[in-house]
C-alpha cells in the first residue's frame, strides 16, 4: 500500500488544498520569474478558485441521504473534474512559451493558436497525450478520460456510469498524486519557492 493509500481521505484533501494555494500564492505572482507572456497569461488565470475548488471536496466526505446520493455524486466528479482541468491550464500557462512554439500546439481553424485558460479538456488531454505523458508515466490519459466522462454526467438526460463514492474516493487520492506529477514539472526559483505539502 502507498503512502497516500493509507492516509485518511480527509488529510489526502487537507494536502491538495496546501498544494493548490502554495500554486496559487506562487503563480499569482511569478511576474520576474516567468516570463512575460506567461505571467500575463497567469495573471488573467484564477488560482484562487481552484484552491476553493480543492476546499469543496471536503463537501462529499459527508454521508449523504439516498434521495441525494446520485446527483451528490455526480456534482463531486464535476467538482474533480474541474481540478484536473484547471491544473492541466496551469501547467501549459507556466510553460505558454513552449505550448505556444510546440509544432501540436492547439488553434483554431484559421491557425490562431488557443490560449490554454480558454482549452477545453478534450483537446487538452490529447495534446497531453502527444507532447506532455511518456510511455513511462501512468496512464493519466486513461485516468483523465474517465474523470471526463464522469464529469459530463452532469450534462446528460440519458443514463451514465458515474460509478460510486469509493472510486470517488480513489480518484480523489489518484488527484493528489496528479498534482504533485504536475508541480515536479513547475520550475521554481532555487526549488525553494514551491508549494509545500505538509
Amino acid at each position: 500500500m502507498s503512502e497516500i493509500e493509507e492516509m485518511p481521505i480527509d488529510e489526502v484533501v487537507s494536502r491538495i488544498v496546501k498544494i493548490n494555494d502554495g500554486l496559487r500564492y506562487f503563480w499569482t505572482n511569478a511576474g520576474g520569474w516567468a516570463p512575460i507572456e506567461a505571467a500575463q497569461l497567469l495573471s488573467r488565470y484564477r488560482l484562487d478558485w481552484q484552491v476553493s475548488l480543492s476546499r469543496s471536496l471536503k463537501i462529499w466526505l459527508a454521508e449523504s441521504i439516498p434521495d441525494e446520493k446520485n446527483g451528490r455524486l455526480i456534482l463531486a466528479w464535476a467538482n474533480l473534474g474541474s481540478l484536473v482541468e484547471g491544473t492541466m491550464k496551469l501547467f501549459l500557462s507556466v510553460h505558454y512559451l513552449d505550448y505556444m512554439n510546440d509544432i501540436e500546439a492547439i488553434k483554431e481553424k484559421n491557425g490562431n493558436l488557443i490560449d490554454p485558460d480558454v482549452l477545453y479538456l478534450e483537446r487538452m488531454r490529447h495534446f497531453f497525450k502527444k507532447r506532455i505523458w511518456s510511455a513511462r508515466d501512468y496512464d493519466w490519459d486513461t485516468w483523465i478520460q474517465k474523470i471526463q466522462q464522469r464529469r459530463n454526467a452532469i450534462h446528460a438526460y440519458k443514463h451514465k456510469d458515474i460509478g460510486t463514492f469509493d472510486e470517488f474516493f480513489i480518484d480523489v487520492r489518484q488527484y493528489l498524486i496528479f498534482l504533485r506529477e504536475i508541480n515536479s514539472g513547475l520550475s521554481y526559483p532555487d526549488n525553494v519557492y514551491g508549494p509545500i505539502e505538509e
